[in-house]
């Protein structure tokens, strides 16, 4: 409700004074332009390389997790008292290997993206004010709080080109 009246605001004031009437309008997708650089998609092939085997780790004891958990549930009150005890403990340390070894990695995710976002930042920065600057923009909204826009206000890919041009 908050976003709909301040675009009401803006759209009155652009429709009640005339000097708006030859403002430069553009919308611009940050977090795509951000996403879709040469850079974080080269980032993006290293991580999954970088975090593969450990996701790969995680997805192999929940597997293996899911496998005694399925068969406590089918055979369990068939086994005897030791065997069922020895699965249930089994389930037990594969679920807090799971939630440790996720936690790391989630972890160890964060950091590198927050490392990746805090070198590419710049760049996006610099290349999102050229891109005003040579499109003579006077006012530049974030996408995600436009209902729609025509696509020729749209300057997201020029930023990314920009950025991509940036070394």
């Amino acid at each position: 409700m908050r976003k709909l009246t301040q675009m009401m605001l803006v759209a009155a004031a652009l429709v009640a004074t005339p000097a708006f009437a030859v403002m430069k309008i553009a919308v611009m997708n940050y977090q795509m332009a951000l996403l879709e650089s040469d850079a974080a998609k080269r980032y993006a092939v290293d991580a999954e390389k970088k975090f593969g085997p450990q996701l790969t780790k995680l997805q192999t004891l929940e597997t293996d997790a899911k496998r005694i958990q399925d068969r406590l549930v089918k055979d369990g009150d068939k086994m005897q008292q030791a065997e069922r005890e020895r699965l249930e403990l089994e389930f037990k340390q594969k679920a807090r290997d799971f939630q440790f070894q996720s936690k790391e990695l989630n972890e160890s995710k964060a950091v590198a993206d927050r490392e990746m976002l805090k070198q590419l930042k710049p760049k996006l920065d610099q290349a999102v004010e050229e891109v005003i600057k040579k499109g003579n923009y006077d006012l530049v909204f974030e996408r995600g709080s436009v209902v729609d826009v025509k696509p020729q206000y749209d300057i997201t890919r020029q930023v990314i080109e920009r950025m991509n041009q940036l070394r």
